[in-house]
C-alpha cells in the first residue's frame, strides 16, 4: 500500500485525526508510512520538548503492519484506524510498558500488565499508541515536572511549562507529534495544559467515559476523576469520545446510554443563554488572561446567544477551595502509597526523597484526617455543587477562564509548581491558579478551547462548561467557536520552535523502547 510519494513527517504534523483517518481508509495513506513519520517527527523533537517519556516504537510499527493488512484486506475498520496517538504516564496502563506514577525514580522500571480504559478502548477503534507521555509525580499539581524525567516544556516557549498534569500529551498535540492524546482529569488536568499548549482539551460528564480502578472500583469520586481526549480541533475530539465513551460494567457510575458526538458539531446556539465569570466570583486573574477571555466571549453573541456576566454564589476563599481539592484527593494518594508498601515499594521509607516536599505535607495530612472532616469537606463540595448548578438552571452554560494566569517558567530542579500570588492575591501554587477544579467537584462536562494569544505569544485558553450529562452541548459551543475564532494558525508558532532547550536537571532519563 506504499504511495507513490513517501509522506513527509511535517507535511503529516498538523493533519487532523478525523483527516488521517479517512485518508488511510481510502487508501491515500498507508499506516506503516503514517507511524514512521510520526516516529521520526518524535525523534526529530521530543529531545528538546520532553513530551514522551516512554517509546514502543518497535509495537507500534507492526501494529501499523496489522492495520495495513486490514486496509487492503477491506476488513471492517474502526474510526481512528491507523491514527498515532498515546496515552499518559500516571494511572494509564498498557501491557509490558513501565508506568512510574509521574515520574517517581523508585518505579522507574515498574510494570503494570494492565490496560487502562483509554488504551482498551482507542485500541479497538484502530488508533496505534506510540508510547507514554510526561506527567507530575502523582498527579498532584497543575504543572509538569518530576525528579525523573524534568519537565516538559512548552511548546510555543522551552523556558516555560506545559501545564499538567496531561502536559506531556498536550504538548505533544499542540508539536504536531501526535493528532490526539489522552488525558486524565482530576482537578483540570485535560483543561490546565490544554490552555497552556493552546490546544482542545475536554473532560466529559461524569460516567460518560468509563473510570475503571480496582481494587477500589468506586475511587473515581473524591473528586470526579475523568478520561478523555487532547486534540487540534472540535471534531477530533468528538470522534475520539465516539471510540471512548460507552457503558462498562466494571465501572459502577458508568452510564448506559448513546450520544451522537458527531451530530453535535452541526448545531446552532442561536437562542442560548450563555453566563459568563470571568473569576468564578473568587479567583484573582492576570488581566492579560481576562481581556484575551473577554474577548473571546463575545464570539457567542455573534452566533445569535445571549451572553450575560453572572455572579455564581461561591462565598468561600479560594484558598479554602484549593485546600479543599487537596483534602478530597489525598485518600486515595494514600491509599495508593499504601498499596504500593504492600507490593514492596516504601515511597515514605527508603524512597522519601523521591517525593516532592509539597506532595509529601499533604500525605502527612492524608494520614491525620478524621471521618468527620470527610463530611464537613462534602458539605463544602456540595456548595460549590449547589452555586453552579444554580447557574446552570438558568443558563444553557458557564464559561469562564481556564485559567487564571499565563504559563510559568521551568524550575531545574524537578520540582516546577505554579505562581505564589497573582495580582498581589497568595494562590496555592500547586492548584489554586486552576479555573478548573470546581468541576471536578460536580462532574459537569467541560472543555478547554484556544480563547486567543496573550502578547501575541502565550496561548489563553476558555472554559466552557455545560449542564449535568450535556456533552453534546459542550460541543456544539465549541464547534460553533472553532468556526469563528479558528485557531489553527498559532500552530505556526511551536511548528518554528528551535529545537535545543534550556538545561533542565533531572536523572538524565528520556524515551526508553520496549
Amino acid at each position: 500500500m506504499a504511495s507513490a510519494v513517501e509522506p513527509d513527517r511535517d507535511e503529516l504534523a498538523y493533519i487532523p485525526a478525523a483527516d488521517l483517518a479517512a485518508r488511510i481508509r481510502r487508501r491515500e495513506l498507508s499506516p506503516v508510512e503514517v507511524v514512521d513519520a510520526f516516529i521520526r517527527r518524535i525523534e526529530e523533537r521530543n529531545p528538546s520538548l520532553n513530551a514522551f517519556v516512554y517509546v514502543a516504537f518497535d509495537e507500534a510499527r507492526e501494529r501499523a503492519q496489522e492495520a495495513e493488512r486490514a486496509v487492503m484486506s477491506g476488513a471492517e475498520l474502526g474510526p481512528l484506524h491507523g491514527v498515532p496517538t498515546a496515552i499518559k504516564d500516571l494511572f494509564d496502563y498498557h501491557p509490558g510498558w513501565k508506568s512510574t506514577f509521574g515520574g517517581i525514580r523508585a518505579l522507574k522500571d515498574f510494570v503494570v500488565d494492565a490496560h487502562c480504559v483509554f488504551a482498551e478502548r482507542i485500541k479497538r477503534a484502530g488508533a496505534i499508541i506510540l508510547g507514554k507521555t510526561n506527567s507530575p509525580i502523582m498527579g498532584f499539581r497543575g504543572t509538569c515536572d518530576n525528579y525523573l524525567f524534568g519537565p516538559t516544556r512548552n511548546p510555543f516557549d522551552l523556558s516555560r511549562n506545559s501545564g499538567g498534569s496531561s502536559g506531556g500529551s498536550a504538548a505533544a498535540v499542540a508539536d504536531g507529534l501526535l493528532p490526539l492524546a489522552e488525558g486524565t482529569d482530576g482537578g483540570g488536568s485535560i483543561r490546565i495544559p490544554a490552555s497552556w499548549c493552546g490546544v482542545y482539551g475536554y473532560k466529559p460528564s461524569f460516567g460518560r467515559v468509563p473510570y475503571v480502578n480496582r481494587p477500589n472500583a468506586f475511587s473515581g469520586t473524591d473528586p470526579f476523576l475523568f478520561e478523555g481526549p487532547l486534540t487540534r480541533t472540535v471534531e477530533d475530539a468528538a470522534l475520539a469520545l465516539s471510540a471512548l465513551a460507552g457503558y462498562d460494567p466494571r465501572d459502577p457510575f458508568s452510564l448506559d446510554e448513546q450520544v451522537d458526538f458527531m451530530s453535535a458539531l452541526r448545531r446552532s446556539v442561536k437562542g442560548w443563554k450563555i453566563a459568563y465569570s470571568p473569576d468564578f466570583d473568587v479567583y484573582p486573574v492576570d488581566p492579560e488572561v481576562r481581556r484575551v477571555v473577554d474577548e473571546a466571549a463575545m464570539a457567542f453573541t455573534e452566533a445569535g446567544a445571549q451572553v450575560e456576566e453572572v455572579c455564581v454564589g461561591i462565598t468561600r476563599d479560594q484558598r479554602e477551595l484549593s485546600d479543599l481539592w487537596c483534602r478530597l484527593i489525598i485518600p486515595l494518594n494514600v491509599a495508593g502509597i499504601e498499596g504500593l508498601k504492600a507490593g514492596g515499594i516504601d515511597l515514605l521509607g527508603e524512597h522519601r526523597d523521591d517525593l516532592p516536599p509539597e506532595y509529601l505535607r499533604w500525605i502527612e495530612e492524608g494520614y491525620r484526617m478524621t471521618a468527620l472532616d470527610v463530611q464537613r469537606d462534602q458539605q463544602m463540595r456540595t456548595e460549590i455543587y449547589d452555586a453552579i448548578q444554580g447557574v446552570l438552571n438558568e443558563y444553557d452554560l458557564l464559561i469562564t477562564p481556564t485559567l487564571a494566569c499565563l504559563p510559568v517558567e521551568n524550575a531545574d530542579d524537578g520540582n516546577t509548581v505554579g505562581p505564589s500570588e497573582i495580582n498581589g492575591v497568595p494562590v496555592d501554587p500547586l492548584i489554586g491558579w486552576c479555573m478548573t477544579y470546581f468541576v471536578n467537584f460536580t462532574g459537569h462536562p467541560a472543555a478547554s478551547i484556544p480563547a486567543g494569544m496573550a502578547h501575541g505569544k502565550l496561548p489563553v485558553g476558555m472554559q466552557i462548561i455545560g449542564r449535568r450529562y450535556a456533552d453534546a452541548d459542550v460541543l456544539t459551543a465549541s464547534a460553533v467557536f472553532e468556526r469563528l475564532r479558528p485557531w489553527r494558525q498559532i500552530y505556526e508558532i511551536p511548528a518554528a520552535r528551535p529545537l535545543t532547550a534550556p538545561m533542565a536537571k533531572s536523572d538524565g532519563l528520556s524515551m526508553t523502547e520496549s
